[in-house]
């Protein structure tokens, strides 16, 4: 992607664009998904992360979430933690990325057409922390799904039955995956956004 180009936050990745973003090799799947059934560990094992998380970076954590299947109980899902991290800038790598980095957590994304996010991956538990400046509409996205998950067991089922459809193939990159769920995540944001009728 050039400077002038910004993708929306549903369109896939073409290759081209996934090891531009990504620092190091991508790393190729070459096969299919393993989602693992609900494990009620999950928020503890989020709880020791977030810990860690506020413990090395203090005040400048605005906002910490589980996020991703993992935060939805009764889901199955990769098991791995996914966090959303709000900072002031998450452009400003330099205010945040040293104290984790000393910590053993992995800058591998680093997305600044794509509203400034970075992911890092990390050290013991299996984690993808995903930061966002304060304010972003991503984060908004991500809790409202989340929050429309736990809270409707139809859209639960119908993401479980698309991730397990989704699951069976064989992809190249996980991202092919993920992308691959666009639509159906879309249309339960539209139900999780939609103005309540009360």
């Amino acid at each position: 992607m050039t400077g002038k180009e910004r993708r929306s936050w549903n369109a896939p990745l073409t290759e081209e664009q996934l090891r531009a973003v990504t620092i190091g090799e991508v790393t190729p799947l070459h096969g299919t998904i393993l989602l693992a059934p609900y494990n009620p560990g999950w928020p503890a094992m989020f709880a020791r992360l977030e810990k860690q998380i506020r413990d090395l970076l203090g005040a400048r954590v605005l906002l910490l979430e589980h996020v991703g299947s993992t935060s939805i109980p009764g889901l199955s899902a990769k098991p791995i933690i996914d966090m959303v991290l709000a900072v002031e800038d998450s452009a400003d790598e330099i205010s945040y990325v040293p104290p984790l980095a000393a910590a053993g957590y992995v800058l591998k994304i680093r997305e600044p057409d794509w509203l400034e996010h970075r992911l890092l991956k990390s050290p013991v538990i299996d984690g993808n922390l995903h930061v966002f400046s304060r304010a972003c509409e991503e984060i908004d996205r991500m809790l409202a799904f989340r929050d429309r998950l736990r809270s409707s067991d139809t859209d639960r089922r119908l993401y479980e039955r698309v991730k397990q459809e989704l699951a069976a193939p064989r992809w190249k990159y996980v991202q092919n995956y993920a992308d691959a769920k666009s639509d159906v995540v879309t249309d339960i944001l539209t139900r999780a956004t939609a103005p309540s009728r009360a």
